[in-house]
This record gives structure tokens, sequence and C-alpha cells, in this order.
């Protein structure tokens, strides 16, 4: 049988995902997906504690409570943003939510806990990591010389990228989209920080949220701290998105109404090649959460992400987080599934090779629990 030319396929398909990208550049695709309920607390969380507005900081933190953050995910809120409105007001914030604690459970509200932080397994220094991350969320390449504030002290550099990008980001408590989340909230309080802002807003696009969610994150901002907050944020935020990319590339397609699946879940099946190529590929998008069973292929996959926040996890190794722009080589017959963050709609192109070997062996579904183990 005559070998696939896959390389020439995978670089043909490439190139026409770049092409149709340049095109459709000034053609906003906003999804119709809002923030949850759980984000929106996030965001007044974040906001009336940089502000120091104790006494709305409560309602606020009953709220999300009521929403269904756990207690962990709150008290991770608050430690994440001490880094970026310092630490006094991070441990006012604590203790507000310690008294808070303190009247719900003395009204028998017992909180849910909720997951401790994963110990960190990889073995490299946490300069070296904290690039790595820091690359994830901007798409962008770590490795050139120092500049700007950077250059001129250098300490600051390496505090960033080994405490924020490492010791805080790494940790999985909080998604990177949650993180952002607080970050663009506190920066959007303090206010006189519009390039950092700037900068974080470009990195939520990158990490899943959507121009709906980021607008809809100016609303939340309006009704916590008041209108010139928000129209500060609202200014850095219209600039963003006249220069940012489209959050799709291609279409969604129909809905898949397949017990294969777990959520929604729509395919854009694109084609397939001529009889000797042996080789078919569609879009696929996942909302939050969804995802396909486990599942494997004889002849191997190629998944080239596109959009949003998911996770690829082969049978019996960590799950592997995916941002726009990664791409997964799966061998034939691993066991193995991929879907949707808990809080992103995630895009992938998924490339079936070898299909004169068959077709997909689906398998059991992806339960909750196997599930929520990825964070």
């Amino acid at each position: 049988m005559k070998e696939i030319p896959i390389r020439i396929f995978f670089g043909v398909l490439m190139t026409t995902i770049s092409f149709t990208v340049n095109l459709s550049a000034q053609d906003k695709v906003i999804s119709s997906q809002t923030l949850t309920e759980a984000q929106k607390s996030i965001i007044s969380i974040s906001a009336l504690t940089a502000k120091g507005e104790l006494q709305s900081l409560k309602p606020a933190l009953n709220k999300g409570l009521d929403a269904g953050l756990t207690v962990n995910e709150i008290r991770e809120v608050i430690i994440h943003l001490y880094a970026y409105c310092g630490f006094p007001r991070s441990i006012r914030g604590l203790q507000t939510f310690m008294e808070v604690l303190d009247e719900r459970k003395a009204k028998g509200i017992n909180d849910k806990t909720g997951a401790d932080a994963s110990p960190i397994k990889d073995a490299a220094n946490k300069y070296e990591r904290g690039k790595k991350v820091l690359g994830q969320l901007t798409k962008a390449p770590q490795d050139g010389p120092l500049s700007g504030y950077n250059a001129f002290a250098p300490t600051i550099d390496t505090f960033l990228k080994e405490h924020l990008f490492a010791d805080l980001f790494e940790r999985d408590v909080l998604t990177y989209a949650q993180r952002e989340l607080v970050t663009i909230s506190v920066i959007s309080s303090i206010g006189g920080a519009e390039p950092m802002l700037r900068s974080h807003l470009s990195i939520c696009l990158n990490v899943g949220l959507t121009p709906a969610q980021l607008n809809e994150f100016v609303d939340v901002i309006r009704s916590s701290l008041g209108q010139n907050e928000a129209e500060a944020a609202q200014e850095v935020l219209d600039e963003v998105l006249k220069t940012s990319r489209p959050a799709a590339v291609f279409a969604k397609g129909d809905k898949v109404n397949s017990a294969n699946f777990s959520g929604t879940v729509w395919l854009n099946m694109m084609g397939a090649t001529e009889s000797t190529m042996h080789v078919s590929y569609g879009n696929v998008t996942f909302e939050p959460k969804a995802r396909t069973n486990w599942h494997s292929h004889p002849g191997g996959q190629i998944l080239l992400i596109t959009g949003g926040t998911g996770y690829y996890q082969a049978k019996g190794e960590q799950a592997r987080l995916l941002l726009k722009g990664d791409y997964v080589e799966i061998p034939p017959n691993v066991v193995h599934w991929h879907g949707a963050g808990p809080d992103s709609e995630f895009e992938h192109i998924a490339i079936s090779l070898n299909t004169d070997k068959g077709g997909a062996v689906w398998l059991q579904p992806v339960t909750d629990e196997e599930y929520g183990m990825i964070r």
C-alpha cells in the first residue's frame, strides 16, 4: 500500500488555516456564550478586594459561594490578586472571607472546601517553567534577549517568571481563564496600568474567553465599582478587539447527535481526500466541559488547536492542557479522549490518518470524576 504523504497534506492544511485567518482578520466571530455566575463572582470579588471595598465584598463572597465556587477557589482568587495589588489588600480580603465563612457556618451552611493545588511534577527550574507558562499565555516565544523594563531591571523579570508565572499560574486550583479574570479585574480596579490591562485582555482571548464575555466583564466592573472604572476598561478592550484575530477560524457546522460525546459538540466535516491518501478531516467545537468518549484510531490522528482551552489525555497518562496553536500527534490504537476545559469553548481540526485501516473505535464515556481530575 502506498504510504500517505502526510507532511505534504499537513503543510497544505496549515497553509489553508493561516490563509483563512488572514482573510477573516477584520471579521469578529463572537460566541453567544456568556459568563457563568461563578465567573461573574470572580470578577466582583477580585475588583472589590483590590479596591478595599470590604463591606461590599461580603455580599459578593456570599454570592460566589452560592454560585458554586469552592472555599479553595475563592481563597485562591484572593491569594492570586496580591501579585497585582499587594499584600495589604489580599490579606484584608482573606480576613473578610474568614468572617463570611464563620457567619455562614453559624447559620448552618457548610460550604464545599474543594480541591487543593496538585504537586508540581515538572523538574525544570522555576524560571524556565515560568517562561513556558508565559509563552503558553501570550502565544509568543520567550527565548529572545530581555527588553524594556525587564532589561532595565532584570531582577523583576526573574520575580515575574519564577513567582507569578511559576509559583502562582502553575497552581491548578484555578484555570488560566479564571486567573486572567482575576488579573484584569484587579488591573481595571486600580487604574493607571493600561499597557498591562491591554496585554492581559489579549491573553484572555488566547485562553478561550470570547469578545462577548469580555464585554460582559466590563458590565460586571460597572455594577461592582462604577462607571469610571468601566469606561476606562471598555476603552482598552475596544482597542484590543480591533486588532485581535477572530475567535473562530472555521464554521461550527452541525450539532453532533451521538452517544460518543458528552455535552454539546458541533462538527464541520470539511472533507476526505481521494482514496489514495486515506485521510479525512473536520472542524470540531466543544462547549465548556464537553468531551469525547475514550476511543482510539487504528490509523492514528492529528489534532490542530484553533481556539479556546481544552485537554487531551491518553489512557494512563496525565492530561495535557491545549491552547490555540498547539497540536497533538496521536499514534495508532492509543486510547485517549479530548475536549473542552470547564470555562471555555474548545475548537480543533481533527485529522484522521490511514482511514483504510478502519474508523474510530469508541469506548466508554469519560466520567465526571475522571474529567474533574484534570484540574
